[in-house]
């Protein structure tokens, strides 16, 4: 097990390395640079040429990339062009937001589609399993900012039972934030849902073929009974798999859910970045989603080895 999470480790790391020489060139090829889009077109050159320097900008690339790594590592993310304030302090206040929100949503997918894709499996072929197909189909196929408009308008609108965007914050009281936070959860969360149900049912499907379910099956357990005490387990590798990429996914992929509802969270923070150009925000907090990606899919792969012990015994 140890050898197989030091593998993992050092693939994290490579990952990691990658990914930051991508962002930082990605963003580095943009056409213009931050002092100009500050001073606007006008601008004398020794004051474009200052503001460059105490930007620091003028340094060579590979001094600029050692140093926002460096940075990085001690928690150092720059200061913000656009709000002169640390990144460090925008990304910890915008994560009270984002973080909350994707747990919430990521339990309520998990909550959803476990059940649901054990229930479909067991009535395979029944009322029950096609219902249970034709809603997921109809969940992967609606954009989920869409979904979240028809949330806003029910439940915000008509039956005013939860608020229609916005962020007391904590200090408000947790139930407070917690309906704030109900609406863009569930619009994140019902068509990843929807996918993961539809990964559940067929992992189990494929489960039920194997022989010891099927001699569980001659020894007298019903279908659902061999779904419950055998299949399950067994099924939840590819499941994982989608978990992690759901987590990494509800993280990153709130940009719109996050304006829709005006959550001040991290979505909202790289928008206003890419919009006002302060791109020591946007490489920053784009590298910590990446990162946490990359590390998500690094623990998916521990909990590989915990639930298939071939895992352990390869490695």
């Amino acid at each position: 097990m140890l050898r197989y999470a030091a593998s993992r480790l050092v693939s994290l790391i490579l990952s990691l390395v990658v990914a930051s020489l991508v962002i930082f060139a990605v963003l580095e090829i943009i056409p213009g640079d931050a002092a100009s889009f500050m001073l606007g077109m006008n601008a004398a050159p020794d004051t474009l040429e200052a503001l460059r320097e105490q930007l620091g900008l003028n340094g060579s690339l590979l001094s600029r990339y050692l140093g926002w790594v460096t940075g990085m590592l001690q928690g150092d993310f720059g200061t913000s062009y656009t709000y002169r304030t640390p990144v460090a302090e925008l990304i910890s206040a915008r994560m009270e937001v984002s973080v909350p929100l994707t747990l919430y949503a990521l339990v309520l997918s998990t909550a959803i589609a476990l059940p649901v894709g054990l229930l479909a499996a067991a009535r395979q072929g029944k009322a029950t399993d096609l219902a249970v197909m034709g809603t997921t189909q109809l969940g992967v196929a609606v954009p989920n900012f869409w979904f979240a408009m028809i949330l806003v308008l029910i439940f915000a609108v008509n039956l005013r039972w939860l608020p229609s965007g916005g962020f007391p914050g904590w200090e408000k009281g947790i139930w407070v934030n917690v309906k704030a936070l109900t609406l863009p959860a569930v619009a994140l969360a019902l068509p990843q849902a929807s996918i993961l149900a539809r990964v559940m049912r067929s992992s189990v499907l494929e489960t039920l073929t194997q022989d010891y379910v099927r001699t569980a099956r001659a020894k007298g357990l019903n279908r659902t009974q061999a779904v419950l005490r055998h299949a399950f387990r067994n099924a939840l590798i590819p499941v994982l798999t989608i978990l992690g990429l759901q987590f990494s996914f509800l993280l990153a992929g709130a940009i719109i859910i996050e304006n829709v509802f005006f959550l001040p969270g991290l979505g909202r923070l790289i928008f206003q970045g890419i919009t006002q150009r302060d791109l020591i925000v946007v490489k920053s907090v784009v590298m910590i989603l990446v990162g946490a990606v990359i590390l998500v899919n690094f623990l998916v792969d521990l909990a590989y080895a915990l639930v298939d012990p071939r895992l352990r015994r390869r490695a």
